[in-house]
């Protein structure tokens, strides 16, 4: 606990901090040129949170694809490290306030959106969806989510799945587990086989994974409907079902070892043997897979194993990373030239095998997503879906914040009472 109050207030000076450094008196001439990186050449401010292994060399990919397009122009990695993108979107808020916006920023896909949207932070894309057809190339459900009055704001990058059960086979099988557990009683069944071992039986990272263990613990324990039904105005966060939902989840954080500082370090520790099971979105997979200068370079099936989060079989917990062209970009132009890159076949299948995620687009190279990647495209075209909490799909930004400051407060207190009531108060206050 103590070391995630540490981290939200070193986050927070950290923020203000850069936003006092910021600079500019906004207006339409601080923005009418982009900025030179030399030789004639133009920046292109690429904002994101994907500095991590795997996700960093996915975006890298794509840069280079960005600059062999366009000789013009270079790309600028603005990329704030952390997670879930919880410090880059703090930090995002302060620049967009002070009228000195990136070209472009990343956003998850969804309900994350509508708080920029709403304050006219985004120019709508449908010009450039016309232009290269991506309504014949998205799935219409994807479009259907990103889209607002029947304006469209982002370019989706990738599909990622959030309820993946990571697993160690060799420290399952020592502790006598003899495949992954397919519901919640069995998964706590097995944290304490493996806590008999003496091993770490769940590894946890910094405060937004908790938040990610919750969303696949209520899906987990309610089911895809009454999971989905929360999001809808009305919705009862009160009842006895989500109380045993929450008393799922304060059970099996009590097995949590000592939370780390991202979710790098904490899959790590089941790559490596310390622990047996993590829960977090399928971009661990690049982590795992990745040669070591990129990743762990560990083998699938043997160092590491996957199956859906307990009891979400049949379920995709889905999230999209997508990028925007916010109003007042410096430089506009070469914003639209990384949106055509970000929406391009080309883009998406140098992206997403590193990213260890699948393509948004339906016309990507199959051959491309083996192994992890080939399960996840055929579980996308069949499962049920539901969307995620903590990575934007489900809940607007003030939402989400209500539901970490909870998830918070129950680290330290372990009150499933007042866990249950905050976010039954914060559903009343943010449900539309």
């Amino acid at each position: 606990m103590r070391r995630w109050l540490a981290a939200v207030s070193i986050t927070m000076a950290g923020v203000l901090g850069l936003a006092g450094c910021g600079g500019g008196s906004g207006g339409e001439a601080s923005r009418s040129a982009a900025p030179s990186s030399g030789g004639g050449k133009q920046q292109v401010e690429v904002f994101s949170w994907w500095t991590g292994p795997g996700e960093a060399d996915g975006l890298q990919a794509m840069k280079k694809i960005f600059e062999e397009k366009n000789p013009n122009y270079t790309f600028f990695d603005a990329a704030v490290a952390g997670g879930s993108g919880d410090k880059a979107k703090a930090l995002l808020q302060s620049k967009l306030q002070a009228n000195t916006p990136p070209d472009t920023f990343q956003g998850h896909a969804g309900a994350e959106l509508q708080g920029y949207i709403k304050a006219g932070n985004l120019e709508d894309l449908t010009f450039l969806y016309d232009e290269l057809k991506l309504k014949d190339v998205f799935p219409a459900q994807l479009v259907e989510q990103i889209s607002v009055e029947g304006k469209i704001y982002s370019v989706p990058v990738n599909i990622h799945r959030s309820n993946v059960l990571w697993f160690n086979p060799k420290v399952l099988k020592d502790a006598g587990i003899a495949a992954a557990p397919k519901t919640i009683e069995e998964f706590i069944a097995d944290l304490e086989k493996v806590k008999a071992k003496g091993k770490i039986p769940i590894s946890v990272g910094s405060e937004w994974t908790a938040t990610h263990l919750l969303e696949n613990v209520l899906l987990g324990s309610l089911g895809t409907d009454a999971y989905n039904a929360l999001f809808k105005p009305g919705a009862d966060w009160s009842g006895p079902q989500m109380t045993k939902a929450l008393e799922n989840f304060a059970k099996i954080m009590s097995y949590a070892g000592d939370p780390q500082d991202d979710w790098q370090p904490a899959a790590k520790q089941v790559a490596d043997g310390e622990a047996a099971f993590n829960i977090m979105g399928d971009w661990a997979y690049g982590y795992f897979h990745n040669p070591p200068e990129g990743g762990l370079g560990k083998t699938s099936k043997t160092d590491f194993d996957w199956a859906p989060a307990p009891g979400t079989e049949g379920t995709y917990m889905w999230l999209s990373d997508s990028f925007t062209l916010p109003k007042g970009a410096k430089n506009r132009d070469g914003a639209v030239a990384w949106l055509k890159v970000a929406a391009s076949k080309e883009g998406q299948d140098a992206f997403n095998p590193k990213k260890g995620s699948i393509p948004a687009r339906k016309d990507a190279d199959q051959a491309l997503y083996t192994d992890y990647l080939a399960d996840a495209l055929k579980d996308w075209s069949s499962d049920k879906l539901a969307g995620s909490i903590q990575h934007g799909v489900s809940v607007s930004q003030p939402w989400l914040a209500s539901i970490n400051e909870a998830v918070g407060l129950f680290i330290g207190s372990k009150d499933v009472k007042g866990l249950q009531q905050a976010l039954a108060d914060a559903a009343k206050a943010n449900a539309q």
